[in-house]
């Protein structure tokens, strides 16, 4: 005697529940822009060592040996993790100093996980 098996259907309700509320646009914009800034090898390295950094800051001058490019190149990659609000920046002279601002990446990866 062979064995008897019994299928319940499958409700179309149990797939692919949603997690949480989708993004507005305006989200959706600035989470791209925090991505599209991290989209860069040069910017992923400025960015970690700014963080890394013992004394929670870093001056431009000191950002551009590591990552082997120009001051002014490196400036450009600044301004865009400074516009997507990943690092802060302050004149001192003729130096700017950058700091971390990790909130908007905690904010993506929150959107994104769903919590």
């Amino acid at each position: 005697m062979g064995a008897m098996t019994t299928t319940t259907p499958a409700t179309s309700s149990a797939c692919c529940l949603p997690g949480g509320q989708p993004l507005d646009d305006a989200e959706a914009t600035q989470l791209a822009r925090v991505f599209k800034a991290l989209g860069d090898p040069a910017r992923v390295k400025l960015f970690s060592l700014i963080v890394a950094s013992a004394n929670g800051e870093m001056c431009v001058c000191d950002l551009t040996e590591p990552v082997g490019l120009s001051q002014p190149t490196v400036s450009h990659h600044m301004k865009l993790l400074v516009d997507a609000g990943l690092v802060t920046r302050e004149q001192r002279g003729r130096w700017a100093y950058y700091a971390p601002a990790p909130g908007p990446l905690f904010t993506a990866v929150r959107h994104l996980i769903g919590h």
